[in-house]
């Protein structure tokens, strides 16, 4: 027999489809992405609800659901993190596996790309990679995470990253309109952004580079959708009636209605009553601030709806109104509750608010990169859809950097599944089969082997992992 080394055994072949999935407190995002398509993502309620008649929902059966009133949620991701594996179970069961599933699939010939957010504990992840091979039987998965090139050592420190990445493998600059060439080539991943992600549980600054998180400056801010919408409801509970069992309710009347201030002094000028017996001639007006909302009645109308105020309107013409109709009328609520984001010292939160995150985030970081960084900028998640949050955030970080910076800050179109279009961007590029860890190797080298291999990610070759 010819000397040499032997050959090694070819893997499993790779899998027909890629199951994508953004997993996130409020919402999944979840589509297939094969070699010749990628489908459009469903959006799908991550919860587990009952409402006051008893009847239980599970992920998109919540579309059934026409009185929310009352309603009871119980969700399988708290601050970000996948805490309940027998509640998220169920929804991936019902959304993905079951014989009537919306996105059926066979686990044992597709692969899943999850999306992670940052920080997350070594025992969620380790248990998050167990439910994935040992329960579901997936033939590979990538859980979010890979590492810093060997070269970026000394910048930062070599560790797991998070599902904002996945916005690199997006066409950066299409957001922001940049003129070039039709010709011209996108090359993923983008080289460097700075990725701003606001959504249910809690907003996060992540700086990338060559599509790999600088994870020394990323930075959190406890304030996201849901607190938002637990103190609306504590004003209106004060100021109106009693809301708060009707939080699904009043975070729909949030989105809907709320924006955020371009002058938040100047606003609450305006919506002040005045002093005790008065009534000043801007708050009588509504100086174009104030809006009705007609809230849902779970007979003709299921959704709230928002009105312009009427301040021509008579008590008595006010008052046959709400003998059929349950109106709450809007002043600051509309812009006192997305300030939270900018200043959270207003409830009492000792935390930095958006702008002081960007600068705490760049601090830590060589100020080579901050042009690069400063200049493209990209807003994801359910948050950044409030009126006016761009403008505002591109003047609170003006404010904060020196004057010869570019500050250029972009919203996708839809920046609710952005962090999932670039995870789908990823299922396509050469990284995700170097990074992909399969069932095979799962159970040839332990779940310890398979969380060291998203650690290092593309830093080291995975022949040299032992």
């Amino acid at each position: 027999m010819a000397g040499g080394k032997k050959s090694r055994p070819s893997g499993p072949a790779p899998p027909s489809r890629t199951l994508v999935l953004d997993n996130g407190a409020n919402t999944i995002k979840a589509g297939f992405v094969t070699d010749e398509k990628r489908d459009e993502p469903r959006v799908i309620p991550n919860c587990l609800a009952r409402d006051r008649h008893k009847r239980t929902y599970v992920g998109s059966e919540l579309e059934k659901c026409k009185d929310f009133g009352e309603i009871a949620f119980r969700r399988p991701v708290e601050k970000g993190f996948i805490v309940n594996w027998e509640a998220q179970k169920e929804i991936w069961d019902r959304e993905f596996f079951d014989d009537k599933a919306p996105q059926k699939c066979d686990p044992s010939d597709t692969r899943l790309i999850l999306a992670e957010q940052p920080n997350s504990l070594p025992a969620l992840q380790s248990h998050c990679d167990q439910i994935v091979f040992e329960e579901f039987g997936f033939s590979s998965y990538y859980r979010g995470p890979g590492a810093l090139s060997h070269r970026l050592a000394q910048i930062v420190e070599l560790t797991r990253v998070a599902g904002p990445a996945f916005n690199a493998y997006r066409d950066i600059q299409k957001m922001f309109r940049t003129p070039r060439p039709a010709d011209t080539i996108v090359d993923y991943p983008a080289e460097v952004i700075l990725v701003v992600d606001s959504g249910y549980s809690h907003t996060t600054v992540t700086p990338i580079l060559q599509g790999r998180p600088l994870h020394q400056a990323v930075r959190r801010l406890d304030v996201g959708g849901k607190l938002m919408t637990n103190y609306l409801t504590r004003l209106l509970s004060v100021r109106h009636f009693d809301m708060r069992n009707d939080t699904y309710v009043v975070n729909e009347m949030k989105e809907a209605a709320c924006y955020v201030s371009l002058d938040f002094k100047g606003d609450l000028e305006k919506t002040w009553k005045g002093t005790r017996g008065e009534k000043r001639e801007s708050y009588l007006n509504g100086a174009g601030i104030a809006k009705d909302y007609v809230l849902p009645d779970s007979h003709t109308r299921f959704h709230g709806v928002v009105r312009d105020y009427e301040p021509g309107l008579s008590n008595k013409a006010r008052k046959a109104l709400a003998s059929t109709e349950d109106i709450l009328t809007l002043r600051n609520e509309r812009f006192v509750v997305p300030e939270l984001l900018f200043h959270p010292s207003d409830i009492g939160m000792r935390q930095p608010g958006l702008g002081d995150l960007v600068m705490q985030s760049l601090s830590v970081l060589p100020i080579g990169l901050w042009p690069g960084l400063l200049a493209n900028v990209v807003v994801v998640g359910g948050n950044s859809l409030f009126d006016h949050f761009i403008q505002r955030l591109q003047t609170e970080i003006l404010e904060r950097v020196p004057d010869a910076c570019i500050v250029r800050v972009a919203r996708p179109e839809n920046p609710i599944i952005s962090t999932w279009l670039g995870a789908a961007g990823f299922a396509k590029h050469e990284h995700a089969d170097r990074l992909v860890a399969t069932k095979q190797e799962y159970e040839e080298n332990g779940a310890a082997w398979v969380a060291r291999k998203f650690a290092l990610g593309l830093g080291v070759d995975a022949d040299a992992q032992g």
